[in-house]
């Protein structure tokens, strides 16, 4: 539901407004202890990732010059694979929201890190850091929620053009770099909105088409062009490293945003919004995928989307630390955590999917709240 009063089981009916700001303040308290015991071990941890995704790429490209020959294709399309993953994951989109600014580390600082993707870095964290982690799951303002393709809430009024969102949603999922440079450039909306022609868009435009330029002169001309006769071997190669990185990075993210029990919201119940009503939003907006250490990594430890939505600077190896004692908030507050296995979640991601291509199934009677209004209800739409 949009607005989540509407509810027949409103999820924070029983939460007073001091009850939030109480939360609030509760999670500050956990932040700050987590910023205050900042130090060797984590510096040490993302040195280490960065040091094997590197050996890994490095060693798949070698085992690629080789790819005229089966093993070798597979070998080495597999570790490439991996490579992509970690540095978009646990490397990249990290180091772009500024988890390890605090070590001064020029080589691993959101100011110079340049990742391997279509969308550069600089747009990035604008359309990420600066508007997606502040309207976390806000209808028509969080292009991630849904990509501005998709129907993500049956309030949206319904369009027979959302019948095929399941087909643009995964022709999105294989070209997801892609797609998010679209939606970094606001694309849609400035085409509509005539925006397009103007300097600055151009500007942003021209840049995006710098970057991929580089990425295509860098994976489909310069590392086949290395493999001699295994050219296009390479090449086949380096197309499914890509195809298996934009898959799993929009599972990793549809599971996030979009799975059964995660809420959205009206860009009108953000209006007025505290610190506390603004982590209130984050807990109910996110959802976490269970899994072995390994599958943190590989998902940036975005399998832990809701400390990431409440903590987005914070080291991404410290998610899973603190988790027990947010699920403990949780529970201490009467909130649902939602998580489940990555096959769940994805099935319960795509399962949204496709309802929401449909009209809704009937007209939902919206339920009448007689209580004096609070800023909690004037945060989640009331």
């Amino acid at each position: 539901m949009t607005v989540i009063q509407k509810k027949a089981n409103n999820p924070i009916a029983h939460l007073t407004a001091e009850d939030i700001e109480n939360l609030g303040r509760e999670l500050d308290a956990l932040r700050e202890r987590v910023i205050n015991s900042r130090g060797e071990r984590d510096a040490a941890y993302i040195r280490k990732v960065i040091s094997t995704q590197r050996k890994l790429e490095v060693g798949s490209r070698v085992v690629l010059l080789f790819s005229l020959f089966p093993p070798a294709w597979i070998i080495g399309t597999a570790g490439l694979s991996v490579a992509k993953i970690l540095e978009n994951m646990e490397i990249g989109h990290n180091v772009l929201h500024g988890q390890w600014d605090w070590m001064r580390d020029p080589k691993i600082h959101s100011t110079s890190w340049e990742w391997d993707h279509a969308t550069p870095a600089s747009q990035w964290k604008e359309s990420h850091n600066e508007l997606h982690h502040r309207y976390t799951n806000v209808v028509g303002k969080d292009n991630d929620l849904g990509y501005g393709i998709m129907r993500v809430d049956e309030d949206q009024p319904w369009h027979p053009a959302y019948l095929g969102q399941p087909v643009y949603n995964f022709v999105n999922a294989c070209f997801f770099e892609y797609g998010v440079a679209a939606y970094d450039l606001d694309l849609a909306n400035n085409l509509k909105d005539g925006k397009h022609k103007s300097p600055e868009f151009r500007a942003r435009l021209r840049a995006v088409g710098r970057k991929i330029r580089r990425q295509a002169l860098k994976d489909y001309v310069i590392h086949p062009l290395l493999s001699g006769p295994s050219f296009f071997h390479t090449m086949a190669a380096t197309f499914t490293a890509n195809l298996v990185r934009n898959l799993w990075s929009h599972s990793v993210i549809m599971c996030g945003h979009f799975p059964q029990g995660v809420e959205t919201f009206e860009k009108t119940s953000i209006e007025g919004e505290t610190r506390g009503e603004w982590y209130l939003r984050q807990m109910l907006g996110s959802g976490n995928i269970s899994g072995s250490k390994l599958m943190h990594i590989m998902t940036g430890n975005l399998s832990f989307q809701i400390e990431h939505h409440l903590f987005p600077d914070l080291p991404s190896n410290r998610y899973q630390e603190i988790a027990p004692e947010v699920r403990a908030l949780f529970d201490k507050y009467g909130l649902k955590y939602v998580t489940g296995s990555l096959p769940r979640q994805v099935l319960s991601a795509w399962g949204k999917v496709f309802r929401l291509a449909l009209p809704n199934r009937r007209r939902r009677t919206d339920v009448t709240d007689d209580r004096p209004a609070t800023p909690a209800l004037v945060a989640a739409g009331v």
